[in-house]
Order: C-alpha cells, then structure tokens, then sequence
C-alpha cells in the first residue's frame, strides 16, 4: 500500500506544476513586449536572456519536486521549521515565495548528504517515487528514529534509488538529481577553480557526476559561465547521442558538447587515413611538442649580411648583429610565431625610421608614412620573409612528417632514427589531399598554437573517458581551459586507446600541474550489479593491477549466462554465432527495454540490420549501457599485441549490462572468466 500521504503530496507537486506554468507565461509576456520594444541599446541582450530564461521554465518536465526536508525543530534558526521541496527547477508563486527549490541550491544539501549520524538540521527528509508528474509512492526518513531510516533502506540503498536502478532504460542517459549520492554530491558542488580527477570504475555515475557538476556551476556561476561557455568532451558520437538530453533535462541547453576530433578538427581538416598503434601512440606523446616547438625555430634564418630598406629618402642598411638583436628580443618575448613576425616587421621599421632621424632630423622622420612604402619594397619584404616566414599549421605538420630532412632537424635529441623513420609518410601534391589521421589532429592543433596563439577559452571544461587522450590531446584541451577549471573524468581500467594514460598524476602534469588539482575515487557502483561486477573484475589483476575494484550496491541480480556455441563452419564459428547471437537478441528483446549487442567485425556484419539492438563494436561500447547485453566471442575482442590492453577493452565491454549479460563463445573464452559462474 503506499504511504497515506500521497495524496497530500500529490497535490503540492499538482500546485508546483501550476506556479511553474505561470512562471513561465509571465516570462513570455515579458519577452513579448521586449521584442516589440524600441531599439534600446541592451535590448537584445534583455531578449536573450528572457528567451534563455523560458527554456528553463519548461513545464513537460517529470518530476518537478521528489523530495522534502522537514527542519527539526529544535535547531531550527526561526520561530517555526521550515520544509522545502526539492526538485529540478526553482519554482516560486505570485508572491514570490518558494514553492520548489532547485536541487543545486545550498538549502538543498542535506538532500544528498544528511545521514542519522548527522542531519545536518534535518527531522525528516521525505523522498518521492516517481512516474513523470505523479507519486506512486514516498519513503521518509525520521532522524531521530533510526528504525525509520533503515526502513527506508535495502542493503544500504534509499528505496527510491533502487527503483531507479531497476528501471528499464531508454537508451538515453537520465540525469539522477533524485538520486545523487553524498559522495558524488561532493564532487558536484566542488569549487569552480578545481581541477577535479574523478577516478570511478564501471557504474559509478561518474559521467552523470560530470554532467551535473556542469548544471551546477552554470547556478553557482551563471554570468560567467554564460559569457565564458562550458564545453563537455565525451570519446565518440554515439556516447554524445547516449548522453544528450542530461543538461537540457536540467534547464541547460547552452553547454557545447562534442568529441576531441571534432573540436580540433572543425572545417580546416579532414581526415582520410588511420595510424597503426605504434604511430599513434608515438604520435600522442609529449615530445612531439618539443619537435613542433624545434620545427618552428627552424624556419628562421640567420643574419648573414646587411638589410637593406628603400625608403625613398635613402637607403638603410641595418647591420647584421642589429637585426640579429631584434630577432632575439622578439623570440624572447615567446609570442606565437606569426605575431612575432608581425613584431619583427615593427621593429625592424622603427630602426629604419631611427635612421633616417639621425641623418634628417626626427621631426622629419616622425612625419614619414614608412610602413607604407617599405610594403612595397619587394627586397626587404623578400628579405624578411627569408629571415622569419610567415607559417601555416597544416603546413608546419605536413613538413614534419614528410620531409626526412625536416623531420630530422625537428627532432635531434628527441625522437630515435627508429621513431623517426616510423612517423614519416609521403608526401601528396597538394596539401588539400593530405591524408591526415584522428592522431594528427592534436599535432595540428599544438602547431596552430604555435604559429598563430591560443584557442578561444571555456569558463570549464568536462572530459570524460580521459584515460583514453593522449598527451597532446591533453595539452589541447589545456589550451581551451587556461583557468583549469576542469573535471576530468575516467577510469584507468579502461584505458585502451594506444596513447592512453596509466597514471592520474600524468595526466595532471601535461594539463600543466595546476595548483588547484585534487583527485577523488568513486568506486561504488550503482549501475551494474555484483554478480555481473565481480566476474568483470576478474580481468583486474592482469588487465589494471593498480587500480581498487568497483564494489557493486545491488546485491540482488542474475550471474553471466555463458553459452557455448558449436562453430561448425570452422575456425570462429562465424556463421554459429551470428545464428545464435539473433536467437539470444530475440530472448532478451522479449524481456528488457533495450540490448546491446558487443561483437567482432565478422558478426557485426552478418547481423541483420532489423535486430532488435544496438549492435557496437567493442571500442565503441565505452559509457554506454543497456538492459542486457551480448558479448560475442570475447577472446577475439581487442588485437593489441598487448594483453592487459586486451582484457581492459574486454572490462569495458563486459560491464555495459544493468540487468542480464549473455556470453557466447565457440572456444575457450579468457583465463579468468571461463570457471566459477553461479
């Protein structure tokens, strides 16, 4: 039977909705007169703001309020407790009272964090179970009777987080600000100025952690963050797809969300080829900076006669040790190459005007439009440009990696004649053919850097698999962040890209080493339950010794089914497998909202395309999850030469379930998974 107070709360929610409805026509009478308003100066930033303002105040929203805090009245500060709801927007009536308080406000704290052993203020939080607008039922929690908070718990876990944890998912990502825990509470509402590594193994909530860290500071730090932006970096497009709808969930929509070859790439770059993991991995380390850094140096020339301007009113001849003094001055500024040109160019402009001074008088000199005629001197601009050329970064990157005399120069005393000869590639006739590559993306942007400055900046940055970057795609995401204000999320099990990180401490060093830098560990997980955990984490010790298991709280749930299948037609029993993989998608179809399918190349292709799943190769699996899932032929999953790497992207893999996971295999499966199962 549900609580008797359902009813009674039913109608406040019923009442919140109303206020939030009436919220938002009087905001969009407001932003009518607004657009009909005369042309005052700040009037398009008043209807931008008006019409960011309606999007907040959408009403098809479920769940507007899913829980209460009941003051204990004791320690209440006034003369009467108070009781807020808390829900997903702020919500207040005609006279401007609180009907809903928005989950990221300081009020609502003890939500997540209040326990019997501290209440933080609280006699009662109350929790709402919820299916869009109505409550089917509600959960209290009375602090000062612990035999009520344990009622309210299985196992450790709230009542109404159980049920979200069962529920069959959609195939997208939910936001869980009904659900959050304390510990990721606290890394939500951590300072903006932090840079935050979140170590959580596989259904932490690490990524929704990230997301609503992002809807967080956008309350805390509206203003700023508006003007600044926030941009969230997920590792591929169907993960962006999977969590799309989290922010604009929350009232926040104006958040960029994209992948790292898309934002490095944008429409300069097109790539057309792939590395082999050992040039990508070579690619992606930090030296490549310093041989970027070397092949930009190299384009100057040294000074090895006069420079000679044709001014008109006499020829200046500059000697070389002055010239050669103004490059020095301007290099030692560490300005992006082309600006230094540009300086160069002023510089060595004021020395002619100096000049000419001297022998006519300065009044004289001043008076002269110099820059102008010495633009039409061919020999000195000629001379110049031999002196300190003008640069491109695809350009700079294509010499680098076609030219073995470029090359060579670039990376003496950094790159071995093996690295080197392994980076090389040939050349194309034009530069709009050059077969660029997802690793040469990070090399192009550091170049761009390099030759023509930053990047435009982010107010912050959230990353999420960041295990997986390289280090110079660390180095451009840096770039876009100079504040570091930055959440980096991962899990260094899951490290499996070639130029991945093993350590947070690294990763840390090539975002700069910020002072700010502090790293918290989430290894509850609440998404995949123990049998299914700790059969996954049994690749742990070969494939991630260092890192701590994830301890799963659903106690409750169903083993791994392993099925053997009868390859017939030979050697991977491809055809077996397709065969059986259909029937078992057919099983699980008939059972759960959403199945994914996680298999080699060969039966990815003779899948029908109506399969009733998502079908994914296995590195595409990483932060997606599904009600059940098929994992086929796990040994032939990963073809690093690399065992640990192997089993890590197999760890990914087998942790995509939330409810059931089906094995099936034609040969042994990996030493650790094939016994033990019940």
């Amino acid at each position: 039977m549900p609580h008797p107070d359902v009813p009674h709360e039913q109608a406040y929610v019923d009442e919140a909705y109303r206020c939030l409805e009436a919220m938002r026509e009087r905001t969009a009478r407001v932003a009518e007169l607004s657009d009909s308003a005369a042309q005052a100066v700040d009037s398009a930033v008043v209807q931008a703001h008006l019409h960011h303002r309606l999007t907040t105040l959408d009403t098809d929203v479920p769940g507007l309020a899913f829980g209460r805090l009941d003051e204990d009245p004791v320690l209440a500060p006034g003369p009467e407790p108070e009781s807020w709801y808390v829900g997903r927007r702020h919500v207040e009536d005609v006279h401007g009272d609180p009907v809903v308080v928005d989950w990221r406000a300081d009020v609502s704290i003890p939500f997540y964090r209040a326990t019997a052993v501290d209440p933080l203020g609280l006699q009662r939080r109350r929790r709402f179970m919820m299916t869009d607008r109505r409550i089917d039922d509600l959960f209290d929690e009375v602090f000062d009777d612990p035999d009520s908070v344990d009622a309210a718990h299985h196992g450790g876990i709230p009542d109404p987080l159980l049920a979200e944890l069962e529920r069959s998912r959609t195939g997208e990502m939910r936001d869980i600000v009904a659900t959050i825990a304390a510990e990721q509470d606290q890394v939500i509402r951590a300072p903006l100025d932090s840079c935050l590594v979140v170590q959580g193994g596989p259904g932490t909530g690490k990524t929704a952690v990230g997301l609503h860290r992002a809807a967080f500071l956008l309350f805390e730090h509206r203003q700023k963050l508006d003007q600044e932006g926030v941009l969230v970096i997920g590792p591929n497009p169907l993960f962006l797809r999977y969590i799309a709808q989290v922010l604009p969930s929350l009232g926040e929509t104006a958040v960029r969300q994209t992948t790292l070859d898309r934002l490095l790439a944008g429409t300069a770059y097109r790539m057309r080829a792939h590395d082999d993991d050992t040039v990508a991995r070579l690619k992606g380390d930090a030296r490549l900076a310093i041989v970027l850094a070397q092949a930009v140096s190299a384009v100057r020339r040294p000074v090895d006669e006069p420079l000679a301007a044709t001014t008109g009113w006499g020829t200046v001849r500059l000697a070389p040790e002055v010239v050669e003094a103004a490059i020095k001055e301007v290099v030692a500024r560490g300005v992006p190459h082309n600006v230094g040109r540009s300086a160069l160019r002023t510089q060595l402009t004021r020395l002619v005007r100096q000049e000419l001074g001297e022998r006519r008088g300065e009044e004289f000199a001043r008076s002269l439009d110099l820059e102008a005629r010495l633009r039409t001197d061919k020999d000195w601009n000629r001379a110049l440009d031999r002196l300190w050329p003008g640069l491109a970064a695809g350009a700079l990157v294509r010499r680098v990696l076609t030219s073995r005399t470029a090359l060579r120069a670039a990376a003496a005393g950094i790159l071995d004649a093996g690295e080197q000869q392994a980076l090389l590639r040939p050349t194309t006739k034009r530069i709009d053919d050059e077969p660029w590559t997802e690793a040469d993306l990070p090399l192009l942007d550091e170049a761009q850097w390099l030759v023509a400055g930053p990047p435009p900046a982010y107010g912050h940055v959230v990353v999420d698999e960041a295990q997986d970057l390289s280090a110079m795609g660390l180095r451009a995401l840096a770039r876009r962040c100079p504040t570091r204000s930055m959440t980096v999320l991962g899990d260094l099990a899951q490290a499996t890209a070639p130029a991945a990180q093993s350590s947070w401490e690294i990763v840390v060093g090539h975002l700069g080493s910020p002072g700010t830098a502090r790293r918290v560990d989430l290894d509850l997980g609440y998404r995949v339950p123990a049998a299914l955990m700790d059969y996954a984490n049994r690749l742990l010790p070969v494939a991630a010794p260092d890192v701590v298991p994830t301890r799963s709280v659903r106690l409750d749930g169903r083993p791994p089914r392993l099925v053997a299948v009868d390859g017939q037609d030979g050697p991977g029993g491809t055809d077996a497998l397709v065969a059986a993989t259909t029937a078992t998608v057919g099983e699980l179809a008939a059972v759960w909202g959403t199945v994914g399918v996680v298999a080699p190349d060969a039966v990815r292709r003779g899948l029908a395309a109506d399969l009733p799943a998502t079908v994914v190769a296995p590195d595409e699996a990483k932060g997606l999850e599904f009600d059940a899932v098929v994992v086929v032929e796990p040994v032939a999953i990963g073809s690093s030469p690399d065992e640990a790497r192997n089993l890590r992207l197999l760890y990914v893999v087998l942790t995509r379930a939330v409810q059931e996971l089906v094995v099936l295999h034609t040969g042994t499966l990996p030493d650790a998974l094939g016994t033990g199962i019940g």
